[in-house]
């Protein structure tokens, strides 16, 4: 089954009094293209994220994101006690000694102070809390992959349903080709029947006319043609990282589809040859999103 590079994936991990939340999103590219937004905390573990990243998602252009979300209260910067009870003793004897008046307001004095509401200590990020994150970005990769496969599926069907039109298109041409080439024949025979005047061999005129006739053969195009839905029926069922491939294929058929149109020679085919274009250029489109 094919997957789709196209997805959204979220967990959230709670670990003592933070929430870790990873958010993943991927659109398709040709590669893998991996921009990160990571809590500074987290940041020494980068190369093991992305490459955890990359060995799951393989392809797509990816946005890959992690926050941490703290209770309330638990990130408040706490006062420094012993900086506050130091200045209020040197405003204190400061006043007294220069007869300066005290402030009335000694809350907001104090708190203004240097130092007073600076965190001191370096938070380190400890083994165990890499392992919740670690269990955070599998559980956000795996929703991902199964958004990938859930949109996969849809892809699928829609590349089925356009392959059964080009099949059905395909077979509705035989029918005008077998006239088309009694058309060409009696055209040019009644061409030359309205010139009296002009004599001609009719053993050449028949060689020229097969000659004629197999350079508009399309017979080997539609063969090739079928070869090719069939190709990539069997390259969808052999499961996701076909996108590629899956492209080719879808290149190879516009070839045959194109050649026929060329050759067709005759308006009813031609109409059905857009047509299969026209699906054909539906699945182009669509194949781009394949993993």
């Amino acid at each position: 089954m094919i997957q789709s590079m196209t997805g959204y994936g979220k967990a959230v991990v709670t670990y003592g009094e933070k929430k870790i939340n990873v958010e993943i999103k991927s659109l398709n590219s040709k590669a893998l293209d991996l921009s990160t937004r990571i809590a500074p905390l987290y940041r020494e573990k980068e190369m093991e994220m992305r490459q955890l990243v990359a060995k799951t998602l393989e392809r797509g252009k990816v946005d890959f994101s992690i926050w941490i979300e703290k209770e309330a209260g638990a990130d408040a910067t706490p006062v420094n006690c012993a900086i506050v009870e130091n200045y209020y003793r040197q405003i204190k004897d400061l006043a007294a000694k220069t007869g300066i008046p005290e402030p009335q307001d000694w809350f907001a004095t104090l708190l203004r102070m240097p130092d007073v509401l600076t965190k001191t200590e370096q938070e380190t990020l400890s083994e165990d809390e890499w392992q919740a994150v670690r269990v955070a970005i599998d559980d956000a990769l795996c929703r991902l992959t199964e958004f990938r496969q859930q949109e996969g599926v849809a892809l699928q069907r829609k590349f089925t349903e356009k392959i059964d039109n080009i099949s059905a298109l395909l077979a509705e041409i035989e029918t005008y080709e077998k006239q088309r080439v009694e058309k060409i024949r009696s055209r040019i025979v009644e061409g030359l029947k309205s010139i009296p005047e002009v004599d001609y061999d009719k053993n050449r005129l028949e060689q020229e006319l097969i000659y004629y006739i197999e350079k508009l053969d399309i017979s080997e195009e539609k063969q090739r043609l079928a070869n090719h839905l069939k190709y990539f029926r069997e390259t969808m069922e052999d499961g996701h990282g076909q996108g590629k491939k899956l492209g080719f294929i879808a290149q190879e058929m516009g070839r045959e589809i194109n050649t026929t149109g060329s050759k067709s020679n005759n308006a009813e085919m031609q109409n059905l040859v857009v047509k299969m274009k026209d699906e054909l250029e539906q699945i182009k489109e669509q194949v781009l999103n394949v993993l």
